[in-house]
C-alpha cells in the first residue's frame, strides 16, 4: 500500500535560487536510493514568501524509508545542502511533518 507523506522545511532567505539549481542537479545515486527505498512521486514545493519547503511524496517501503537518515548518500546530501537552510545537529533538515486533512480521489 502506498502511504501519502507530507512535511516542511526551512530554507534561508536569499537561497531560493541555490536550493533550485542543486535540486536541479540532484545526485543519480541519491535518485537510485530514494526509489530503492520506495520513494515515488516527490515533490518539494517552496513558498517564496516564508521560505519555507513543502515536500509531498508517495511510500511504498515505510521501513525502508524511515532508514533512509543511516545512508552515507543521504548523510552527504544533507551535508551539502546544510548551508542553505535550516538544519539538526546532524545536519538534517529541520523538519515537520504535516498531517493529511483532505485528500481527493
Amino acid at each position: 500500500m502506498m502511504k501519502r507523506i507530507a512535511f516542511k522545511m526551512f530554507l534561508h532567505q536569499g537561497f531560493e535560487e541555490e536550493y533550485k539549481r542543486r535540486h536541479k542537479e540532484i545526485w543519480t545515486e541519491l535518485k537510485v536510493l530514494l526509489k530503492e527505498s520506495g520513494v515515488e512521486d516527490y515533490s518539494i514545493f517552496l513558498d517564496e514568501e516564508t521560505h519555507i519547503l513543502f515536500g509531498v511524496l508517495k511510500c511504498s517501503n515505510e521501513l525502508r524509508y524511515k532508514d533512509l537518515p543511516l545512508q552515507p548518500i543521504m548523510q552527504n546530501w544533507w551535508e551539502y545542502n546544510k548551508d542553505i537552510m535550516q538544519t539538526n545537529e546532524d545536519n538534517s533538515p529541520k523538519s515537520i511533518s504535516l498531517e493529511e486533512v483532505f485528500y481527493l480521489e
